[in-house]
């Protein structure tokens, strides 16, 4: 493979890898809130709202963000977002870690799976840290989003020391392994370097 379609092909998987990232990191859940705010809840919302994401109900999504996501994001950049990279990747599955409720707060820890179809096939992943916020009797999160989590964790000093905001971290499988997309570029940029040199 010569050293351009080399990094064609990276660069290809790389404009792949950012839309399945931008498609999850818009990601939102929501659930009727119950009497008590328990890990049971916070994980129906997520698994919940995560099929509906499956289906492409991009419209119904909107309803749900926190309304300080809607303040900042139309209804019709929201969906044209996500209709855009639809045809680029398949979500598959959803697996949810250690959740943490304090009030009407909720944070929990999760990897998206799927599968990029376009410009070719390949397995990936994305690890997230998703902030849920209870309003109006009902659990709201987005994913990714720091202007409507800034807010919720300066106001809530101490869950936010416990729970400090990450990086959405995307993976692509390689040789039966995940492989962390950054130090995939990396790689390329330094093998590409040294065929130049």
């Amino acid at each position: 493979m010569s050293n351009k379609s080399y990094l064609a092909r990276r660069a290809r998987l790389g404009a792949v890898a950012l839309m399945f990232a931008f498609a999850c990191s818009l990601l939102v859940f929501v659930a009727p809130a119950r009497a008590a705010s328990d890990e049971s809840d916070v994980r129906g919302a997520i698994e919940s709202a995560f099929a509906q994401l499956r289906t492409g109900n991009y419209d119904a999504l909107y309803d749900v963000l926190p309304s300080a996501s809607q303040r900042r994001l139309s209804r019709e950049r929201f969906t044209r977002a996500l209709e855009r990279t639809k045809n680029m990747y398949e979500l598959e599955r959803l697996e949810i870690g250690a959740v943490h409720v304090a009030g009407d707060l909720a944070m929990a820890d999760s990897v998206v799976y799927g599968r990029a179809r376009a410009p070719f096939e390949g397995e990936g992943k994305i690890v997230v840290r998703q902030y849920l916020v209870r309003e109006a009797g009902r659990w709201r999160v987005t994913t990714g989003d720091r202007a409507a989590i800034s807010p919720l964790l300066t106001a809530n000093p101490a869950f936010a020391k416990r729970y400090p905001p990450t990086q959405p971290r995307l993976y692509v499988k390689r040789d039966g392994r995940w492989v962390d997309i950054r130090t995939m570029f990396k790689d390329a940029r330094q093998q590409a370097t040294k065929r130049s040199g």
